[in-house]
């Protein structure tokens, strides 16, 4: 069914029909028992599904990227959807319009995406008060932040604690973005010494806090080894709860999209089927390097219940969705579930 969907969906523009769908998913769940109907479908309640990650209990390890719902506008609805979490963002402290448009295109042939968005949204108060008023659940959400375009590097880290101070009421978990292509000089973020202080900073202030949260740091795909052991390093050192492994790469050479296709889209991120064995490549580096010394977060062409089963075994002790959602619908979020208490992974 969701093939034919996807098939209409697919002929309109990539950021349009974003939305187009959600607010489609939003008036759908506002008819009579639909939001129980689609917890029938969907949802896969199971204690062998529940998972307690950075002091955090999940009812399934399950999540949706950040990305997807930069405003925090859409998680409510989301949520009937199956998912165990949903990560909100990448939030800046001032609302900004991203990048130029159009700048989100399909790779059909790759079953993946390119986007140059450049953490469009609507600043973190806004999203900081749609958070207030959402309805008590067991939905676990995070929050996802970064700095604004026009802040130069060597003043970033104000915008990340600004982001902080102002979602720390109202997510479960924070996500420190420093790996989108993006916007201008970010990924400098993640070379080692300014890496370090500017998490040192968040967890100098996360201390401070009566009931500390948990701080993760989302990585680029694109990272040498020698990158990759500085993060564990830096992991230890400022004793941050774990890792995102991993964003969208800027590497085009396994794409089979005409390369001057790609080339005419303009330059962006990848995400999708090309970004699976090299998210699963780091979350394996990460996990063995480290002796498995923090959670990973595992990101990155999940297309598949086997795909996800590979990161799991790989290491990840949580999975997040992007573009497999897109490409195979929500109907993957319950199949993977159901892989997984069918491997027996949790027992």
């Amino acid at each position: 069914m969701y093939q034919i969907i996807r098939r209409f969906l697919f002929f309109f523009d990539a950021e349009r029909v974003h939305y187009f769908a959600m607010n489609s998913l939003h008036l759908i769940l506002k008819i009579p028992f639909s939001k129980y109907l689609f917890n029938k479908i969907f949802d896969l309640s199971n204690p062998i599904l529940e998972k307690t990650v950075f002091g955090i209990k999940f009812k399934n390890p399950v999540g949706l990227a950040a990305g997807f719902d930069k405003n925090a506008t859409m998680f409510s609805d989301l949520s009937c959807l199956g998912f165990g979490f949903i990560e909100v963002g990448t939030v800046t402290p001032k609302a900004q319009d991203g990048n130029e448009k159009p700048r989100l295109f399909r790779l059909k042939k790759d079953e993946a995406i390119l986007n140059r968005m450049g953490f469009n949204n609507h600043g973190v108060e806004a999203v900081k008060q749609r958070l207030l008023n959402r309805n008590k659940s067991n939905l676990i959400i995070g929050g996802n932040i970064g700095k604004n375009k026009v802040t130069l590097n060597e003043d970033a880290i104000t915008d990340y604690k600004l982001c902080f101070e102002s979602l720390f009421d109202v997510v479960d978990y924070f996500v420190v973005n420093v790996s989108s292509p993006n916007t201008p000089n970010l990924r400098a973020l993640q070379d080692k010494e300014p890496l370090t202080n500017l998490l040192s900073e968040l967890q100098s202030l996360n201390n401070n806090k009566p009931n500390p949260k948990p701080i993760l740091l989302k990585i680029a795909p694109d990272l040498s080894n020698d990158q990759l052991d500085d993060i564990i390093q830096i992991v230890q050192e400022t004793k941050i709860a774990g890792i995102i492994a991993t964003n969208t790469t800027i590497n085009q050479e396994n794409l089979t999209t005409d390369p001057k296709e790609v080339e005419s889209l303009g330059p962006g991120g990848i995400s999708g089927k090309p970004l699976n064995d090299r998210s699963t490549e780091v979350i394996r580096y990460l996990h063995s390097k480290s002796n498995g010394a923090f959670p990973i977060i595992g990101v990155g062409g999940i297309h598949s219940p086997g795909d996800a089963i590979e990161k799991l075994k790989a290491g990840a002790s949580l999975i997040q969705l992007y573009t497999g959602f897109i490409y195979e619908g929500p109907s993957l979020i319950r199949k993977i579930n159901e892989a997984i208490i069918k491997e027996g992974l949790y027992e």
